[in-house]
Parts: structure tokens; sequence; C-alpha cells
């Protein structure tokens, strides 16, 4: 495995990460559910590939009403998913193989369901009266004030028991927890310890700067999107997270992930400020690092991956960032960003993008088969978001289709039942079995790219520096010691050429560019990897 030979407690830095949505990765009892004990079955193909580890989204007990985000049990699997035993099996296996086991944690809200917000909205002076965000109406009876939930209409919703609002900043089954308690943040590090001493590696932390609100419950100013899909968007959520309070409890989280080294923290950051979010969330003595939206979006280009990656550095030279093109919210990378460029070597160069730049990476699940984003018809839709915003918003079911394994098999090998989402059929002959018998496929493609990455310390820890391109050509130069890889991709729809900068520079690793002297021919959606040793400028 790749992990650093100089601190093994350092493994995640400059580690490459697999984001497994369990819903949709292996169906072992044919519920049409994806389980632990599915995901047991397909470790190898994923140790396989060359990653570090996996980053597990949630298994934990819940009524599903955002299937796994609202957790009503953080100390129980989910019967869905399987047992506790499935998932020590689990870990087991993984380790077995060199692979670390990141959990999701969602701190921020639980289930509605949940036995604390259960005895919270009894009265407002039970034993956990205050571990929930209440708040009394205004004379009219309104919203204590404008906050806007994420998936449609106000963070607030109206406790007939208690006769106050509680705040919930995605669904109204999603109540807030009230992280200016001491005792809320001492029964959630109580959580971290039961999963550390289960042999976690670390934790993703689900909508880690939404942790605490602004205690005076000001009102959020506009954002100026007043052509936004969603109401949510129209606000600037400056006081319904970022606030500084939630810097001590990672403090204090960060504090019990040090009792057990090699353990490490990646910070979710949903924010307007993204990289000054990064940068002070991962300041030292709080998460090991954090990853934002900004390269989650439709926006795409050199200039605007270079600007954003200059923006991070400069919010914070020491900041160890973890980058993402695709994940479980968003839509696939390749439809997202791909427009007309050819595939599938528009996604190898994303995926060697992804994979070269400084920091941790993660990849989603059918990443590394290049799969494009699914149709799913309203009438299948399951995502609360979907459902509220279509069809201007289709929501986020067409990312979580299931995996593809057997070209030939019903449902793609998923499931013999029928899947709670539909399999795309265009996913079909990208299906595990299919690439893995073709040399030239986007599977293969990743088990030779990260093997070569394996072999070059500076693609995993050293420094980046921006070497000049033409338009539509990122260029940079990652260096570690003395020695240096050289990377040029050509993000745009034309062909295009440049000169090597100064150095000895030797092509490493075919990416479809073509060295002719000292000059890289690149065509439209390839890139060009050398190495050398080459002096800082």
């Amino acid at each position: 495995m790749a992990h650093s030979p100089q601190n093994p407690d350092a493994w995640w830095r400059g580690g490459v990460i697999y984001q497994i949505y369990p819903r949709s990765f292996q169906d072992s009892d044919n519920d049409g559910v994806g389980d632990l004990r599915g995901i047991v079955s397909r470790l190898d193909y994923i140790a396989s590939l060359g990653v570090d580890g996996i980053w597990l989204s949630p298994v934990f007990a819940s009524p599903m009403r955002d299937f796994g985000y609202d957790i009503s049990d953080y100390c129980a699997i989910d019967p869905v998913f399987g047992t506790l035993d499935d998932f020590d099996a689990l870990i087991a296996r993984a380790h077995a193989l060199g692979l670390k086991v990141i959990v999701d944690q969602v701190y921020s809200h639980t289930s509605d369901r949940h036995p604390w917000f259960q005895e919270s909205r009894t009265s407002r002076d039970n034993a956990k009266a205050d571990w929930y965000v209440w708040a009394d109406a205004k004379p009219d009876g309104s919203p204590p004030n404008n906050w806007l939930a994420v998936f449609g209409g106000p963070s607030w919703t109206w406790d007939g028991g208690r006769r106050q609002y509680y705040l919930h900043n995605f669904l109204s089954q999603q109540p807030d927890l009230n992280f200016q308690s001491s005792e809320v943040q001492s029964a959630i590090l109580e959580v971290a310890r039961f999963w550390l001493d289960r042999g976690v590696d670390g934790f993703r932390l689900d909508v880690a700067n939404c942790y605490v609100h602004d205690p005076a419950l000001t009102d959020n100013p506009p954002s100026g999107l007043t052509s936004a899909v969603k109401p949510h968007d129209m606000q600037r959520h400056v006081n319904d997270r970022d606030q500084p309070q939630a810097l001590v409890f990672a403090e204090r989280l960060r504090a019990v992930l040090d009792e057990a080294p090699g353990r490490m923290s990646v910070a979710e950051l949903f924010s307007y400020d993204p990289f000054g979010a990064m940068a002070a969330y991962t300041a030292p003595g709080r998460y090991h690092t954090g990853y934002c939206f900004h390269f989650l979006g439709p926006e795409f280009g050199a200039d605007f991956l270079r600007d954003g990656l200059m923006r991070l550095s400069a919010a914070g030279p020491q900041t160890w960032p973890s980058l993402a093109f695709s994940n479980h919210d968003v839509k696939r990378v390749v439809s997202r960003w791909g427009g007309e460029r050819p595939q599938p070597r528009f996604a190898k160069l994303l995926f060697a993008l992804l994979t070269g730049l400084r920091g941790t990476a993660f990849v989603y699940q059918g990443e590394e088969l290049g799969l494009p984003q699914s149709r799913v018809p309203f009438e299948r839709l399951q995502d609360p978001d979907g459902i509220a915003f279509w069809p201007a918003d289709v929501g986020r079911d067409g990312c979580r289709t299931p995996m593809p394994w057997t070209a030939d098999a019903r449902h793609g090998g998923f499931s013999a039942a029928e899947p709670w989402l539909p399999f795309e059929p265009a996913h079909g002959p990208l299906a595990v079995d299919v690439q893995a018998g073709d040399p030239a496929s986007m599977l293969n493609f990743v088990g030779r790219w990260l093997d070569w990455r394996r072999t070059q310390p500076a693609l995993r820890m050293g420094e980046m520096e921006f070497v000049p391109t033409p338009p539509d050509v990122l260029g940079f130069v990652r260096r570690e010691s003395a020695d240096a890889v050289l990377m040029l991709f050509n993000l745009g729809v034309a062909p295009a050429q440049l000169t090597l900068p100064a150095g000895r520079w030797r092509e490493a690793f075919d990416l479809g560019g073509e060295l002719d002297g000292d000059v890289v021919h690149l065509p439209a959606a390839t890139a060009f990897a050398a190495t050398g040793r080459s002096s800082p400028p």
C-alpha cells in the first residue's frame, strides 16, 4: 500500500481514499439495498485498485429520511446494513488487506427519533432540555428568525409539547444538537471513542462547520442569488454556521483522536468562505484535514482550478487539504465537467489530476470506472432534496445508483432483487467485469496509475508550484527533496502545445501527451507526466 514510510501515523497525507455509499455498493441478501457483508465481499477489489483506505458513508441506526444522515442511535448498525459483528468483520478484513477505514460521523444533528430528542421535547426542564436548539416564537407566532433549511422551508419547526421551535438545518426530522452545551459535546466524544475502540482509523465529519449557531439568532443577510432554485441559497449563511465555538469542539475531538496514534479526521466544510474555513478548521490541534465544495460544482477550467488551489494555499499555507471531484452529494464529474470531451480519455485525465494535486484524494465509488450520471425518473426518486425541487434540481439520486459489477447480470450484479434505485443501463458496458478484461479501460488505467504514483514520493508528500502554460492547460511541479514530477493537463477541447520548463525531464507515464524534443503536444483531454531533478525557481 501507499502508506508513508516516513511517518506511518500520517498514512492519510497524500493518500487515496475510496468512498463507499453502502446502499448502492453490493447487496448480499437480495433485499435491493447494499450492506456490510456485500462490502466485505468486494474489499479485495478495492484493495486491487491501490488505494490506501475506504470512507464508509453512514450505516448507523436510522429511519432513513435522509438515508443514514438522520441517526437514531449513534452506536448501533441499522439492520438494513447488518450488525455490529458484520461491522467488526469489515474492519478486520480491510485491515488484513492493508486498507484503513474511515467512518462518517454526523454530529451536527440527529434523527427526531433519537432518544435524546424524544426526551428533550417532553418539557423545558428535563435532563436533556437544552441538548437541542429550542427558541420561542416571535409575538406573532412566526419562527425566531429568517434562517432557511437546505431542503426547503424555514430552519425551524414548531413543537406543540414544548410550545417552542426547534432548529434543523436540513429536514424537519433532523433536529440540530446544541453544541453550546458541554454535556452534548461530551456525549458526542463518547460516541467517537466507541468507534475508535472498534478499530476505525478515522472520521469523516459531516458538515463540521455547522455544529454551532449564533446564540443571538441573528438573521442571515441575503446572498444576492435571487434567481437560485433553492431559497436556502438566497441567504448568506454566516449566523447558522461557521461560529468560532465550533473550533473549540474541534480541539476537544482532536485530543480524543490523539489518544490513539494513527487515527485521523477529515472535516466536510459547508461554508461560504471555503478556503478560510479549511485553514481555520485544520489549524494545529484541530482536524487533520478538510474538504469543501469548491471543486464539486459546475465550474471548470484551468483558470478556475489554478485560482482555487492558489487561494487555498494562500488561506492556509500549512493546511493539508483533501480534494474530491465527485461524491454522493453531487453530479458525477465526467457528466458535470465532461461536455463533449472524449471518454474515457477525459475520465483518465481527471483521475490523474485529482491524485496528482497536493493533498489527500477522495475517490467516489464508480469514479474508477468513469461512470456518468444516472437518469432517475421522478417516480423512482428517493432523495428528499430532489423530490422537493424537481425538475429544476433533480437531487442526488443520479450519483447514488447501484455499482455495475457484471454487465450481463440482472441489475449489473448489484442485487438479484429490484434495487432501491434503478440500475442505469448506460453503466452496463462500463461494468467491472468488462473493464477488467480490457487493457485500455479506465479501470486498468487506474490500477497502473496508482501503482506508478506509489513509486513517486513527490506525488504523495511533495510541495506544488504552478508552471506557465497556454490557456486551458494546467501545469505544476510536485517536489520532494531533489525528486520532482512535472504534470501538464489539457483541460480544453482543442489541442495545445508548450515547451518543457527548465530542468532535465523524462516522460514517466503515458497520459496521451506526446513529447517532440522539448515540446509537449497535448491533444484535447490528454496530459503529460515527467520525472526529473529540478531546482525550485
